[in-house]
């Protein structure tokens, strides 16, 4: 059913992680959307299962993930129960919590009560013993940032988590949780930005160097913009697009410029004298950043992944290329 070990790692290249010993496969699969009830059982398997084949090791979920929530989770456990069970041990798993999850005081945030509960309702979920990677999801600043990471630094004490990161938090306040981790004796492993060509918040702003200072690694998410780096939006928004669809909140037709267009247009251009598609290019692009050690990667459909996949034939940019990409994402 499944390939065989050495070709199922041939194609993919292991990063390591910051200062630490764990490698992360370049692309690592996501399970945001499209990974819950909203999408039929057989087809979130089939994905889960080809990325596997194809090297990618790393799953990354959230407690919140999948229509309803915590449905992703609960899917992700029925995969490794039926299929992947055998190969715990080749799998870097992980989830987070800092979103709003269940109803009352304590379901959202950063406080202990909500993270300790969370990590274990997401370990029942997957039936899983342990996580590799648990994440605070985002900055909660109205819970001292100590005790939100004493909960983290606590769940690696209790063998619930092998290594703990963050995600969505800026740079002085990652630098803090940083030391208060040390001072625990655990070792933040990795943030989780969102980053993109369009987006790039994580180098102006400086969390990029403040990360590689401190040894700790970068996977970034919503790589492609939410579908804004393919050649989907070049020449209008197709009815079937997330623009399109009115109960998607975080795009829509204000964000398709004429300006962004002609932007994309000639990002395009580079990619296909690279003979890639944009959204290959962006993938490879984004790989090829200081600091990263793995991007996330979202599909909704088998093919979807293997285009994804099909940066891997490229990766490597001359100094002419880095240079015109520069001066278009300038514009």
């Amino acid at each position: 059913m499944h390939k065989a070990a050495a070709d199922r790692y041939e194609k993919m290249t292991y990063n390591r992680v910051g200062r630490s010993g764990l490698k992360l496969p370049q692309l690592s699969l996501g399970l945001w959307q499209n990974f819950g009830e909203e999408k039929p059982f057989d087809y979130v398997k089939a994905i889960v299962l080809a990325a596997f084949d194809h090297g990618i090791t790393h799953f990354d979920l959230a407690n919140n993930y999948g229509r309803p929530a915590g449905s992703a989770e609960r899917n992700f456990g029925q995969i490794m129960r039926q299929e992947l069970a055998p190969y715990r041990d080749q799998l870097i798993i992980s989830t987070k919590a800092g979103y709003g999850m269940w109803e009352g005081p304590y379901g959202d945030l950063g406080s202990r009560k909500y993270l300790m509960a969370s990590i274990d309702q997401s370990l029942e979920r997957l039936g899983l013993p342990y996580v590799d990677i648990f994440y605070h999801h985002r900055p909660d600043y109205a819970t001292p940032l100590e005790e939100t990471m004493t909960a983290l630094a606590d769940m690696v004490k209790q063998g619930k988590a092998l290594y703990v990161g963050i995600s969505n938090y800026p740079a002085e306040r990652a630098r803090r949780a940083v030391k208060l981790l040390r001072d625990k004796g655990v070792d933040m492993l990795i943030t989780q930005p969102h980053f993109s060509m369009l987006d790039r918040w994580i180098q102006q702003e400086g969390l990029v160097d403040a990360m590689i200072d401190e040894g700790v690694g970068i996977i970034p998410f919503s790589i492609l913009s939410q579908g804004l780096l393919t050649d989907k939006y070049i020449d209008g928004i197709p009815k079937d697009s997330r623009v399109a669809n009115p109960d998607i909140w975080f795009l829509n037709e204000d964000n398709i410029t004429d300006a962004l267009r002609q932007k994309l247009k000639k990002l395009q251009a580079i990619a296909h004298q690279r003979k890639q598609s944009l959204a290959e290019m962006t993938i490879a692009w984004t790989c090829a950043q200081q600091g990263i050690s793995s991007v996330l990667i979202g599909v909704s459909t088998l093919s979807q992944l293997k285009s994804n996949m099909n940066a891997l034939n490229n990766m490597a940019f001359t100094e002419k290329e880095r240079d015109d990409i520069d001066a278009i994402l300038k514009t």
